[in-house]
């Protein structure tokens, strides 16, 4: 097993040949990668699963997530095409100007260099960011969990073989293939060679790199997300959109988790949805004031109101009106994507300006929080942080700055 030292090293050395690959190369490589994937559907797919088999313990929206078929292969492979049809983020236009001296300085747009990416049982995750960094002229380092292991080898292999095709180095998409806990602690440490870290997976994960890492890191993924049900809402809109956010796909993270209910509607509106939401086998977890009008509601803890439970679970509480709804989610969110669902255009103005959150939403569900239904093509994760990137990112989250100031013979006094 090659050493996540040297993994590094060959990481740096490929960066160099990653960003010197024209728009059009990076675009023919990932058409091939596509092809490739598509052609090998069933290598992929009998290594998902090895993975499946060794899955006993992952609960069902988690199983449903690191599974691949002939379907979610495709799409994967669709992805990669839809990765060909962006704009190059490195080709500009530039920011030119000449200050006081004459020096020409250019703002240039360059990759980040070595992008490493921790995750967790999501195979899809191998292939996205590999096209993104690809795209954006960057190296990657991929380091997935144990419980996709199998998957994540045979897609990382057939990556790296059309590279070897085109006569390219191979390493600039590298797969990490130790899962133990000190393979994740030296990556979080190899400042030398890793420029930026993304982690994804579950809060308590992304805490732990967040914590650890002398990497620079952007912090992504995370997801308590809220709908707030505003006294004004359309109710069978919110019951539409509560539906469809937290039952669509429960295991992600733009998937809702805890629900706010404005105490004017709340006798009315909460049996509705609390009906809607049991006949999709969504386990209800309220506060008192919640359990006194449906009292079969399971008694919340604490500990709830600050749980991503990526599970057909939510937890429902009643507030007394916009400002305790946004002081509510201001305590527990998690930065990710928070919800109003309201007709009052100054309560949706306020809930918009004042919750802190990547992304907020007025009268539609969460889940659109995505780089493909945002316009990114593939995403590389979704940032909660304000540093560099925030919200989906796509190719323009992987690049950076580089002046470049061109003189005739000028020194400073």
């Amino acid at each position: 097993m090659e050493t996540i030292q040297n993994i590094g090293q060959k990481a740096k050395a490929a960066a160099l040949d990653a960003a010197n690959l024209s728009f059009e190369t990076r675009n023919q490589i990932l058409k091939m990668m596509a092809a490739a994937i598509t052609e090998k559907s069933d290598v992929i797919i009998a290594a998902n699963q090895q993975d499946l088999a060794l899955a006993t313990n992952l609960a069902a929206p988690m199983v449903k997530r690191l599974t691949l078929d002939e379907a979610t292969v495709q799409g994967i492979a669709e992805s990669l095409l839809a990765v060909t049809q962006l704009p190059d983020p490195l080709a500009g236009p530039y920011e030119t100007w000449e200050n006081h001296a004459k020096l020409k300085i250019v703002k240039k747009i360059v990759p980040l260099g070595v992008v490493a990416m921790v995750y967790e049982a999501r195979p899809n995750v191998t292939v996205d960011a590999a096209a993104l960094t690809l795209k954006s002229g960057n190296a990657v380092i991929l380091r997935g969990g144990k419980e996709a292991i199998a998957s994540n080898k045979a897609l990382a292999a057939i990556l790296r073989d059309v590279l070897k095709q085109c006569d390219l180095n191979p390493d600039m998409i590298q797969l990490i293939t130790d899962t133990s806990h000190d393979s994740v602690n030296q990556l979080l440490h190899m400042r030398e060679y890793v420029d930026v870290l993304i982690p994804r997976g579950s809060g308590h994960f992304i805490d732990f790199v967040v914590a650890n890492a002398t990497v620079p890191v952007i912090e992504t993924g995370a997801g308590n997300t809220h709908i707030f049900v505003d006294a004004s809402a359309d109710q069978d809109e919110a019951i539409n959109i509560i539906h469809n956010a937290k039952t669509q796909k429960p295991a992600v993270c733009n998937a809702a988790e805890k629900l706010l209910i404005h105490a004017d509607i709340a006798d009315e509106f909460l049996p509705k949805i609390t009906g809607r939401l049991r006949a999709a086998d969504v386990e209800l977890r309220g506060d008192e004031a919640s359990r006194a009008i449906e009292s079969d509601l399971i008694p919340a803890s604490e500990l709830d109101w600050d749980t991503e439970y990526n599970d057909l679970i939510m937890g429902v509480r009643i507030v007394s009106g916009i400002d305790e709804a946004i002081e509510w989610v201001n305590r527990h969110t998690t930065h990710h994507s928070e919800t109003i669902i309201s007709e009052d255009a100054e309560n949706v103005a306020k809930f918009m300006n004042d919750v802190d959150a990547a992304v907020v939403y007025r009268n539609a569900s969460s889940r659109f929080t995505d780089g493909f239904e945002f316009g990114f093509g593939a995403e590389i994760g979704i940032s909660t942080q304000k540093l560099h990137a925030r919200g989906p990112m796509g190719l323009e989250a992987l690049t950076t700055i580089k002046y470049e100031v061109f003189g005739d013979g000028q020194i400073r006094s």
